[in-house]
C-alpha cells in the first residue's frame, strides 16, 4: 500500500499523458461476409448459419471489432470492406470470413455477391469481387492478416456461363495463390481445384471445425489450421482437405492469447523503479522525465532519465537556434533591401552570422545528446535482458549525468545497424547493414521520410527513427534499378536483347547498326611512273646525253635542287629555283636538247 501511495503522483501524471484504456493491448478486428439468398441462382442453406457460428466465435474470443453482413449485392460489399480497411489501420490481427460462392477464372479468384448474373464469363469483372480486393482490406495489419474461404463449392454459375473465347479457363473450386504481402494466411475450405461439402447439418464440416480450435488460447493459427484440417478430414471421409497458403515467422501467432493469473510479485525496489522508467520512456516528454525524477532523484535510473532530459533539451535548443537564424537572416535581407545604413546592415550580417554559428553548435549538441541517450538505452536493454532484477551503480561525472559501464562507442553501432536494416526492409537502403551511419544512410532516411511522410531527423540514427521503420509492414520506398536493369518484383534484373539488339539510353532493347567497312589502304603513287618517257629520260640518265660526268652532277643537284639538272657543252648544274626544264628536241654538240624556262 506504501509503494501504491508513494508511486501515486507519477501514475496520475502518466495516465494524464497517455489517456484512458489500456495502452499495450494488441487490438484484434474481423469482418464475418456470408451469401446465401443469391437472385439468379438456388439459395444457399448454410453460409448465413455459419456466418452466424463464426460471429459468436470471434466475439467470445474478445475480439475488439466484429462485423457481421450477409446476403450482399455486390456495390454493399466493396462498402463494407472499404469501411472495414478504416478498422484494420490500427489493428495488430484482422481477420475476413467468407461462405458463399467463389468462382476462379484465368487462375483468379472471385467472391459472387447474391446479385450477380454471370451470363458471360467476363462479367466476373464488373459484377463479382476478386480476392486481391479483400487482402487490400487487410493489409495494414501490422501482426496477422487472416482470409478464411468457405467458397469452395460446385459452382451453378461456371455450368452455365458463355465463354467469349473458347480458350479462358473456368476451374473447379478455387485457384491456389502465393500471398506477397508478409504475415498473410489464406485459407480454403479445400484445397485448389477441388470442391467442399456443406454437410448434412446446419453447418458445413469446415465451419464446424474453426469454431473448435481457431480460437483456442494460445494455440498457434497454423496448429489451429492443422487441427482443423484432421477434423474436416475425418468427418468427410477423406473428401475434403482444407489447406493453408501463405507463411508466418517463427514465433507463435494465436488468435487469442493466454490469460496469465495475476501472481503478486515480491517486493522489488528496483523492479518498481525500472517500471516507472519503462513507462516513462514511452511517454517520452519532458513532464514524463521529471515526474520520474521526482519520485526517484537518484540511482542508476535516475542518471538514464537525466540523459533524456539533456536529450530533449537538446533538440528544443535545436529547433530554436534554427528560428533565431531564420529571423536574424530576414532582418539582414530586410535591411539591405530597404538600403539602411551601413553599419546597421553590418551588425545584421554579424548577428545573422552568429546565429548561423550557433545553430551549428546547438545541431551538434543535440546529435551527441541524442547518441548518449540511445547508448545508455541499448546499454539498460541489454542489462536488463541479462539480470532483470538488478541494475548497476551509477557514477556522476563533472556534468552530473553519466552512467557507469556505458559504451556509448559500440552502442550507437547497434542502433545504426539496426536502423539500416529496416530501411532495407522497406526499399529505402541497399547498402550493408554495417553500424556506419555515412551519407549514403543519411539519404536512404531522406528518402524514408519522403515517401512515409515523416519528419526524422538523417544525421543520427535514432530510436524514433528505429520505430517509425518497424511499424511499416512492407515496401515504402519505390524500387529504382540502375541502366541496364529492369524492376522484377521486388528485385532489379538485367535486361537481356536478342542477337543484334543492344540496350539504349532509354533503357529499351534497340537494333545496332552494321559498322562501315574500312577503307582499305592505297599505296602511294609514284608520280614519277607516270610522267612521259621524255621527262623521265631527262632525270634518269645523263641529261642531253652528256655521260657520266652528267650522271654524277645530277646525283649532287638533287640534294639543293628540285631534281632537274641543266646540261650542255659547258657541264650539269641544277635548275635554279622557279624554273623548269622544256624539252626542244635535237642534242648535241652546240644544240641543247633542254632549255631552261624560268616563271
Amino acid at each position: 500500500m506504501r509503494n501504491l501511495l508513494r508511486l501515486c503522483p507519477l501514475f496520475v501524471a502518466l495516465g494524464l499523458l497517455f489517456g484512458a484504456g489500456p495502452a499495450f493491448a494488441g487490438k484484434r478486428v474481423a469482418l464475418v461476409l456470408a451469401n446465401s439468398a443469391y437472385q439468379h441462382a438456388p439459395s444457399l442453406a448454410n453460409p448465413v448459419n455459419d456466418g452466424s457460428v463464426m460471429t459468436n466465435t470471434l466475439k467470445e474470443a474478445g475480439f475488439d471489432v466484429v462485423e457481421s453482413r450477409h446476403d450482399l449485392s455486390a456495390l454493399d460489399t466493396r462498402r463494407v470492406l472499404r469501411d472495414f480497411a478504416d478498422a484494420t489501420r490500427d489493428a495488430d490481427i484482422a481477420v475476413v470470413y467468407y461462405a458463399g460462392h467463389g468462382i476462379e477464372v484465368e487462375g483468379s479468384n472471385y467472391l459472387i455477391p447474391v446479385d450477380a448474373k454471370l451470363e458471360r464469363d467476363t462479367d466476373v469483372y464488373d459484377e463479382a469481387l476478386s480476392l486481391d480486393r479483400v487482402l487490400v482490406a487487410v493489409e495494414p495489419a501490422k501482426q496477422l492478416r487472416l482470409v478464411i474461404l468457405d467458397a469452395c463449392r460446385d459452382n451453378p454459375f461456371g455450368k452455365r456461363m458463355k465463354r467469349t473465347i473458347a480458350s479462358r479457363g473456368i476451374g473447379r473450386g478455387l485457384a491456389q495463390v502465393e500471398p506477397t504481402s508478409p504475415n498473410t494466411l489464406i485459407a480454403y475450405s479445400a484445397k485448389a481445384g477441388f470442391t467442399a461439402q456443406d454437410g448434412d447439418g446446419a453447418n458445413s464440416p469446415f465451419t464446424v471445425a474453426l469454431s473448435k480450435h481457431l480460437t483456442t488460447p494460445g494455440l498457434d493459427v497454423r496448429r489451429a489450421f492443422g487441427f482443423v484440417r484432421d477434423d474436416v478430414l475425418k468427418s468427410t471421409g477423406n473428401k475434403q482437405e482444407p489447406f493453408v497458403y501463405g507463411s508466418l515467422g517463427g514465433e507463435d501467432v494465436p488468435l487469442v492469447p493466454v490469460k496469465v493469473a495475476a501472481v503478486t510479485p515480491a517486493a522489488n525496489p528496483q523492479a518498481d523503479i525500472r517500471r516507472d522508467y519503462e513507462l516513462a520512456l514511452q511517454v517520452g516528454n519532458r513532464p514524463a522525465w521529471e515526474a520520474f525524477l521526482a519520485q526517484h532523484p537518484d540511482g542508476f535510473y535516475a542518471s538514464l532519465a537525466k540523459l533524456q532530459l539533456e536529450k530533449i533539451g537538446a533538440e528544443q535548443a535545436h529547433v530554436a537556434a534554427i528560428e533565431k537564424a531564420k529571423r536574424a537572416d530576414a532582418e539582414r535581407d530586410r535591411l539591405a533591401a530597404v538600403g539602411a545604413q551601413k553599419d546597421a546592415q553590418a551588425r545584421a550580417a554579424a548577428d545573422a552570422k552568429a546565429a548561423e554559428q550557433a545553430q551549428l553548435a546547438a545541431q551538434k549538441a543535440k546529435e551527441q545528446a541524442q547518441q548518449q541517450a540511445a547508448a545508455a538505452e541499448q546499454q539498460r536493454v541489454n542489462l536488463a535482458a541479462t539480470a532483470p532484477s538488478a541494475a548497476p551503480a551509477s557514477t556522476t561525472s563533472a556534468a552530473g549525468t553519466s552512467v557507469a559501464s556505458l559504451t556509448p562507442a559500440t552502442a550507437p553501432a547497434d542502433l545504426n545497424r539496426s536502423v539500416q536494416s529496416e530501411l532495407g526492409r522497406v526499399g529505402c537502403f541497399a547498402g550493408q547493414a554495417d553500424g556506419n551511419w555515412n551519407t549514403s544512410s543519411q539519404r536512404s532516411l531522406s528518402q524514408f521520410n519522403r515517401y512515409a511522410g515523416t519528419k526524422l531527423d538523417v544525421k543520427v540514427a535514432s530510436t524514433d527513427a528505429l520505430d517509425a521503420v518497424k511499424s511499416k509492414p512492407s515496401r515504402v520506398c519505390p524500387l529504382v534499378c540502375e541502366h541496364g536493369f529492369k524492376t522484377d518484383g521486388d528485385k532489379c534484373t538485367r535486361i537481356v536483347c536478342r542477337e543484334g539488339y543492344a540496350v539504349n539510353d532509354d533503357n529499351e532493347c534497340e537494333k545496332q547498326r552494321a559498322a562501315k567497312p574500312a577503307r582499305p589502304a592505297t599505296a602511294k603513287r609514284d608520280d614519277g611512273d607516270e610522267r612521259p618517257a621524255r621527262q623521265r629520260r631527262q632525270s634518269g640518265g645523263a641529261a642531253g646525253g652528256y655521260g657520266a660526268a652528267g650522271i654524277a652532277a645530277a646525283g649532287a643537284g638533287r640534294a639543293t635542287s628540285g631534281g632537274q639538272i641543266y646540261c650542255n657543252n659547258t657541264g650539269c648544274r641544277p635548275v635554279h629555283r622557279g624554273c623548269r626544264l622544256e624539252y626542244r628536241g635535237g642534242g648535241g654538240p652546240g644544240n641543247d636538247a633542254n632549255a631552261e624556262v624560268c616563271y
